[in-house]
């Protein structure tokens, strides 16, 4: 299938009308950027003005972790962990525009709710083929999303508490049914559920990556690289690139040096300083922030120490994060106490419990009193940027009279089976990323007493309704109210420390045009193209 004239003109109009909407809505307003501080969410740097776009070359996109399989079941479904490349691959059924804040279809024609949410009916676009030339069908979304489910997908608890039910009365449609309502659904299907694998992926018994999405896997190394290759089938026609290729780079510096260099034409970075590195450089690109990009993990479970309040709460007023800042990252992140810093739309009057040495050291002396040795056990890794952050809490933890055995693993896959398999540690440092566009997602997974993620072993029935009333709410206005009262419980029950926000930041060669973000920093090419008389 090649796009007609109207088609492409349909792509570039889109393209190019979202990234003036970008430009135009980014907090600030900066069309450049020289600090992390000056911009949320939003094209940063002088961007290409578009022009004709260009035919032909291969753009390499260096991501913050190589993906190890090429299934979006298999937990590779965020910006972080593979979301472009599965996208790349699979499409999107739908895709979140980050500063407009609304959803747009993608491989679906069109996404519409009943009068109260409950009931989302999905229509497919006409002619949509996979790769291996089979029809996309509504049958073909639902075996995809079974696929999904039965491996235990990044998303599928929140998809299992919340879907009751999926039908298709016709090829070209499928009904979701909730448990409840939810006007945010559609941020489900901007991720791993709206990734659509076709069936005859598994038809050898080993799974193939057979998809709808705008490129063909040409060869995949884990660990190495993988290339995709235009495919000439796309629903919006045969994209500009040749080749879309992501190399596997180590470090976030390296990746940095690689783009400035020329080896690569994209990176995906979120170490603090090295974000500043590349806005200081000049680089343009698409900047964009998460709350709880930092949290400090307090494992709560029977038999821990910080099972007693007190210990928690020690813990968490013990904690600077303006230290953490100027010990860990540079000076250049966004440190704060409140789960939701001045930047989100769910900053609201209830300010999260904040630093305070004197307070940690009498919640402490009471547990000590009862009983408690003052012993607490930091699981970290053993890789220098994650051996200074074990420090900074350390350090701040004994300044008010804890003793911390910092452990390291050797691997993260050691790290993650110590942390949420065996549950053996007392504090760890990690992330939510909690996404503005649709809070409850992560909130559920990190604090939900019925989440297997839930590594904090944090279990209490107010949050618990807390969360469904957060997922529930009719609008803005009663989210933010509901997010309060969150922020008032995470001050009473200290379950975890809040570090700071979390600023990313996907830069690319200014030869690059046409790349599209959408929802949790996933990135989208198929309308990506290289101007090869620009230099990089």
């Amino acid at each position: 299938m090649t796009a007609t004239p109207f088609a492409r003109t349909a792509r570039l109009f889109t393209a190019f009308t979202a990234a003036a909407l970008l430009l135009a809505g980014c907090a600030g307003g900066p069309t450049t950027a020289t600090d992390a501080s000056e911009v949320t969410t939003g094209l940063v740097g002088e961007q290409s003005d578009g022009g004709e776009p260009t035919p032909g070359g291969t753009l390499s996109f260096a991501t913050y972790n190589a993906v190890s399989s090429l299934d979006p079941a298999d937990r590779q479904d965020g910006g972080a962990t593979g979301g472009s490349e599965m996208a790349a691959i699979y499409d999107l059924l739908i895709r979140y525009d980050p500063v407009t804040k609304q959803y747009q279809p993608q491989l679906a024609q069109s996404l519409t709710p009943n009068e109260d949410n409950t009931v989302w009916t999905l229509k497919l676009r006409d002619g949509a083929e996979f790769s291996d030339g089979t029809p996309v069908t509504a049958a073909a979304v639902q075996w995809s999303i079974d696929h999904y489910l039965v491996k235990k997908g990044t998303h599928s608890q929140v998809w299992n508490m919340s879907v009751a039910g999926v039908v298709s009365p016709d090829p070209s449609t499928v009904v979701f049914t909730l448990q409840r309502p939810w006007n945010e659904f559609p941020i489900l299907l901007t991720t791993g559920p709206g990734m659509v694998v076709a069936p005859s992926s598994m038809a050898s018994g080993t799974f193939t990556p057979i998809g709808a999405g705008p490129f063909t896997v040409e060869s995949f190394a884990s660990q190495d690289a993988l290339v995709l290759a235009a495919n000439p089938g796309y629903w919006g026609g045969k994209p500009y690139l040749d080749r879309l290729r992501f190399p596997a780079i180590v470090g976030e510096q390296p990746k940095l040096d690689a783009l400035h260099s020329g080896d690569v034409q994209a990176a995906y970075l979120r170490n603090a300083e090295v974000v500043h590195n590349a806005l200081a450089a000049g680089n343009s690109g698409y900047v964009y922030t998460v709350s709880m990009g930092g949290v400090g993990n307090i494992n709560q479970r029977e038999g821990r120490a910080a099972s007693d309040e007190r210990v928690r709460k020690a813990i968490v007023t013990a904690f600077d994060p303006n230290v953490f800042n100027e010990r860990v990252e540079g000076g250049y992140g966004r440190p704060g106490s409140d789960m939701f810093a001045n930047w989100s739309r769910w900053h609201g009057d209830v300010a999260g419990s904040g630093y305070d040495p004197e307070a940690a050291e009498r919640y402490l002396a009471e547990a000590v009193a009862d009983g408690y040795d003052g012993r607490l056990t930091y699981a970290g890794l053993n890789d220098p940027g994650a051996q200074q952050s074990a420090l900074a809490f350390q350090s701040m933890l004994e300044a008010v009279g804890f003793t911390v055995d910092i452990v390291y693993a050797n691997s993260i896959n050691d790290l993650v089976k110590r942390m949420y398999v065996q549950h053996d540690y007392d504090i760890g440092y990690a992330g939510f990323n909690i996404l503005d566009e649709s809070p409850f997602i992560r909130m559920y997974g990190n604090l939900s007493s019925a989440s297997t993620s839930n590594v904090l072993g944090y279990a209490n029935p107010d949050m618990d309704d807390l969360l469904l009333r957060l997922q529930t709410a009719p609008s803005d206005e009663a989210r933010l109210g509901v997010v309060e009262d969150i922020q008032s419980l995470v001050n009473t029950t200290a379950p975890m420390v809040v570090v700071g926000s979390g600023k990313y930041f996907v830069p690319w060669s200014e030869s690059v045009s046409g790349v599209t973000p959408s929802a949790d920093g996933i990135m989208l090419f198929g309308d990506a193209w290289i101007d090869p008389n620009h230099s990089s």
